[in-house]
């Protein structure tokens, strides 16, 4: 790659990134619509695979019901169990003095302080003003991406149709398609992955929270399956959060510890030896570039960024990895080099150093043949 090249490519991340920023309020709620689409497409697949006879209308409705469902079952276990929250915080009051008042004891402190004192030198009035908008920022973007994926469903049918208008000939039709393929695979994949091993901590934190007496499980479930989706740290986090609480709620501190040794060892086992197996090569992303992902996308979108970073790398990954003048991109953003095994066929960015010719040994060369009645040499 040229400099020039190099400079191009740096200014239109720049000024990419700059309008990414500046249109982040309609482009949050529609590229998670999207990204819900692609749930919906492929959980309406599968009941077609599993029930080949059910319309195919039929199919992509439960899809479509099924996924709703979830999310408003998220919602209302989160507004429940908040409000059982604000119910019993007298309780996790006098819990937290408790804590503090033996802290200090431990310390040596002469002034012991209170939770009361605490959130008083905090400004809640201050934070209260930050929060608010936050939530309604939120509890907006949430509305408008179902409205956008009902549209995106609805709208659904008429895609081929377009994309035939679009690209004239049929190797451009058969390119785009291509392209398609790639990101709808590799972002069903990361889903699947994603989905189980989500699942199966879920299961065993909720074992083990059932098991130590933990309260607001349910809450705690939907936290942890819901921060199984942000790459690298969202689980790790997802865990803490009960542990932490744990801490609170529970007179006796080995329970808090169990808890918080149990659920991390649950991540760390699931992460480290089932995650892997069932990732395998699949996404063909750098981990170093899930890292930056995450952190780029974060710094953009916020909560939605983060949750979105692996499969908005995924759909550049394919793109890139399509066009001879962008496919360096693909190759520094995969794992081993070579994006896609069918584009090495093609032709690649980086060339596949050719063995050169073996040089004849001297002597070796073959003496031209003897016509008849020349004379010997």
């Amino acid at each position: 790659m040229s400099l020039q090249k190099l400079a191009n490519l740096i200014t239109a991340l720049v000024l990419g990134g700059a309008a990414l920023w500046a249109l982040r309020g309609i482009l949050e709620p529609f590229a998670m619509a999207v990204f819900l689409l692609i749930l919906v497409d492929g959980l309406s697949r599968a009941i077609a695979h599993r029930a080949p006879r059910v319309p195919p209308a039929l199919t992509l409705t439960a899809a479509f019901a099924a996924t709703v469902g979830a999310i408003a079952l998220a919602v209302w276990l989160t507004a429940n169990n908040v409000a059982d929250f604000a119910t019993q915080a007298p309780r996790y009051e006098a819990r937290l003095d408790e804590l503090l008042f033996n802290t200090a004891q431990q310390l040596g402190i002469s002034k012991t302080p209170t939770t009361a004192g605490l959130i008083q030198d905090l400004n809640p009035a201050h934070y209260a003003g930050v929060i608010a908008p936050a939530l309604g920022h939120l509890g907006e973007g949430t509305v408008f991406t179902l409205v956008y994926l009902g549209f995106l469903v609805a709208s659904r049918s008429g895609f081929e149709g377009k994309t035939a208008l679009f690209f004239r000939t049929a190797a451009g039709r058969e390119e785009a398609a291509r392209v398609f393929d790639r990101i709808r695979h590799g972002v069903e994949r990361y889903l699947w992955v994603q989905t189980i091993v989500g699942v199966v901590i879920t299961a065993a934190s909720a074992a083990l929270m059932l098991g130590l007496g933990l309260s607001h499980v349910g809450f705690w479930c939907v936290l942890i399956f819901i921060s199984n989706y942000i790459p690298a740290i969202g689980a790790a986090v997802g865990v803490l959060m009960p542990a932490i609480f744990g801490v609170v709620e529970f007179s006796e501190v080995w329970r808090a510890l169990v808890l918080l040794v149990g659920l991390e060892a649950v991540h760390f086992a699931v992460s480290h030896v089932l995650q892997p197996r069932l990732q395998g090569r699949s996404l063909n992303l750098d981990p170093i570039v899930v890292l930056l992902a995450l952190a780029f996308w974060g710094a953009l979108w916020g909560l939605v960024g983060a949750f979105l970073s692996t499969p908005l790398t995924v759909m550049a990954l394919a793109i890139c990895a399509e066009f001879v003048a962008t496919r360096p991109v693909a190759v520094l953003l995969s794992s081993d080099g070579r994006p896609f095994e069918d584009l090495q066929t093609e032709g690649s960015a980086v060339e596949t150093p050719t063995r050169p010719p073996r040089p004849r040994r001297a002597g070796s060369r073959k003496a031209p043949r003897r016509g008849r009645g020349a004379p010997p040499a």
